[in-house]
């Protein structure tokens, strides 16, 4: 019986201990970007995150194709509100986990948009 019970205890503290699931559902603050850190349009979010995250499903199949090329006349200004990332559909959408972008990837999205959302 005290063998049982010894088992029982390591194998539920085992799984309390590696029970992490509702980790991922905490909301955590984005990482900040110095205000003097230039965002590039073209290496940070093209080739940084919409080439590696986002083109997969959002090509010329899609409404919204974010390929090399087209992708920054389809976001802005429909998507993008330059200069307020706060209220960018496109910010807005990432928040709710859509694409699964990280805390990095969407505090750079939000820090080009609030640098003016230039094409660079």
């Amino acid at each position: 019986m005290k063998k049982i019970f010894k088992i029982l205890i390591i194998v539920f503290g085992g799984l309390l201990m590696h029970s992490c699931y509702y980790d991922d559902l905490v909301e955590r603050p984005l990482p900040e970007i110095p205000d003097d850190q230039e965002i590039l349009y073209a290496t940070d979010i093209q080739v940084g995150i919409w080439d590696k995250k986002c083109t997969g499903c959002h090509n010329a199949s899609n409404s919204l194709d974010l390929r090399e090329g087209v992708s920054y006349n389809n976001l802005v200004p429909e998507y993008v509100i330059a200069n307020n990332a706060d209220t960018s559909p496109l910010f807005l959408q990432l928040l709710t986990g859509h694409g699964n972008t990280d805390g990095n990837e969407k505090a750079f999205i939000k820090g080009w948009i609030n640098q003016g959302a230039k094409n660079n």
